[in-house]
């Protein structure tokens, strides 16, 4: 019966299909024989391993191991993360509607979410949540507080709050309701032509979601469109296809996913009329943006209807889909590959052939195929999406990284706010050189240690001229660069006051507008965005890139 029981459990992660042979009933025979010979081993370690086994996490273990050797986004589900799951492809939950993280070991709010009833109940940025229902939460982790927090709608939650720069902490009574996670949680004018939305996910509904707020951009005055795409993982395949319709004509291959199973091949094409095929559009993209993302992105450049601007996606063109398990589980598998418009697939690692140590490469440049757009334009397969207009990103210092890693920036804005009522809009916030220097005198007994990339070479050199018996030779020579890198590390907030002050003015502005106020005061700063203007501000440059060279 035990063996039986190992056998169910392991049965549908195993039937994938992790051999290939002749004929249907020789791989079949492969399939039990291994099962069997899982059984077997599980059942042998359980009973005389030297300690106590804990079956559920044994068997995790395995499954996770052998879903590892395939490819990252074929996943077991467990039932107790169904409902995190869920959220991640619906966009909605039950709860209070704030984002939550640890900060030096504390429970912090980091974004309430407009209108939520973390919002409405007055809870900040910055606020540390010392209890829930009377549980604290001291030593518990970003997820086990976040399954405290959530719950069914019109059920009440009490939080034991500490705000900033008070000492004696506050009770608040929310009542939690259904969150529905926007999957463009901005759209606006970056001027008086130019309309921008973000669009951070793809879950249910998001197609409706831009083209509602391309609707309202276009009654705001809009006669150019900037899309954000960067830094979004993708979700839902359909919705990808629902975004690109709002641009693409009726009728218009947008997507095919090609895999195994025959029957599950499909074409998806534009079902509805576009909102607008002929205003001029710019998307941009990040090596981050992923999978719907990228399909949406070489759409329009497959059909020449936008410049993309930024840098290459990731470059994920596979496709999930989730198969039911016993006792509520759930496998999310690999199915297909997709392939845009111009036939081509944008897949950049190859997963099915794995090196000796187990690691996988990207597709060498030497094996990817040239694509045309409808206009003549050459892309490429095997490498995400290349973008027309390439940003360069550029570096950011090592104080900036620092200030950042070890929360001052999100410190300082708490007490900013604490200390000021009102700012200006996020647009026209900037923040004085004298009030600058206010936060490096905030920093002056903070720990901003870090070490360059020159220290490190520096000190690397220092040991092999010891072991070489060179060191004497060189060492008034390694003393003096040392003394003036430490020179320029002390002045380095102000060297790199500019990065800094950027990222400052919009951690303070979210302070105040919350997550639409950290997006509009990076406009005026943004190199993509501003790229984004300067194409679609010169009409002339515009269609030259849409065009073949």
């Amino acid at each position: 019966m035990f063996k039986k029981s190992i056998i169910a459990v392991v049965l549908g992660s195993f039937a994938l299909g992790l051999f290939a042979f002749k004929t249907e009933s020789e791989r079949y025979f492969e399939i039990a024989k291994n099962l069997d010979v899982f059984a077997t081993l599980f059942k042998e370690v359980n009973t005389y391993y030297v300690d106590e086994v804990p079956p559920a996490k044994m068997v995790r273990t395995g499954i996770d191991a052998m879903l590892r050797s395939l490819d990252p986004y074929t996943n077991y589900i467990p039932e107790d993360d169904i409902e995190d799951f869920r959220t991640m492809t619906t966009g909605q939950y039950g709860g209070i509607g704030a984002l939550v993280g640890s900060r030096n070991g504390k429970v912090m709010v980091q974004m309430p979410y407009e209108d939520s009833p973390a919002h409405k109940a007055g809870l900040n940025i910055g606020d540390e949540i010392l209890k829930i229902d009377g549980v604290s939460v001291a030593g518990k982790s970003t997820s086990e507080v976040s399954k405290l927090l959530k719950g069914q709608a019109n059920t009440t939650v009490r939080l034991e709050v500490l705000s900033y720069g008070q000492t004696k902490p506050k009770t608040l009574e929310l009542v939690r309701a259904n969150i529905n996670v926007d999957n463009v949680p901005y759209y606006g004018m970056l001027d008086e032509q130019v309309g921008y939305l973000q669009l951070s996910g793809f879950t249910m509904d998001a197609g409706k979601e831009v083209r509602t707020a391309v609707q309202k951009l276009k009654e705001q005055g809009a006669k150019k469109i900037v899309l954000d795409l960067r830094d979004n993982p993708g979700g839902l395949l359909h919705e990808a296809v629902n975004i690109s319709n709002v641009f693409v004509e009726k009728g218009k291959d947008i997507v095919s996913t090609k895999g195994k199973v025959k029957e599950w091949n499909k074409t998806y094409k534009a079902l509805d009329e576009p909102l607008d095929r002929d205003i001029p559009l710019v998307i941009l993209t990040s090596s981050r943006s992923a999978s719907a993302s990228e399909i949406v992105a070489g759409v329009m450049q497959d059909y020449d209807r936008a410049v993309l601007v930024g840098e290459r996606t990731f470059g994920k063109g596979l496709v999930q889909a989730t198969r039911p398990l016993s006792y509520n589980s759930q496998l999310k598998v690999t199915t297909a590959k997709y392939y845009i418009p111009s036939g081509r697939c944008i897949q950049a690692i190859d997963y099915a052939h794995r090196n000796e140590d187990g690691s996988v490469a990207k597709i060498a440049d030497s094996l990817k195929v040239a694509f045309k757009t409808a206009a003549g334009r050459v892309v490429y397969d095997g490498g995400g999406v290349n973008p027309d207009v390439a940003v360069e990103q550029k570096d950011v210092s090592e104080i900036t990284k620092t200030v950042v890693s070890k929360g001052y920036l999100y410190e300082y804005a708490n007490k900013y706010k604490a200390e000021n009522p009102a700012i200006p809009p996020a647009k026209q916030f900037k923040l004085s050189d004298a009030e600058y220097q206010k936060f490096v005198a905030f920093l002056t007994d903070k720990d901003v240690s870090y070490s360059t990339k020159v220290e490190e070479e520096l000190k690397e050199l220092s040991e092999q001229a010891k072991e070489g018996k060179h060191y004497d030779d060189i060492r008034n020579e390694l003393d003096a660069i040392k003394k003036k890198i430490s020179h320029n590390k002390a002045n380095d907030l102000n060297r790199f006051k500019s990065e800094i002050k950027e990222l400052l003015e919009a951690e303070i502005a979210s302070r105040y507008y919350l997550q639409k106020g950290y997006i509009e005061a990076t406009f005026d700063d943004d190199p993509d965005i501003l790229a984004a203007k300067n194409v679609l501000n010169d009409p002339q440059q515009y269609n030259t890139f849409l065009k073949v060279k």
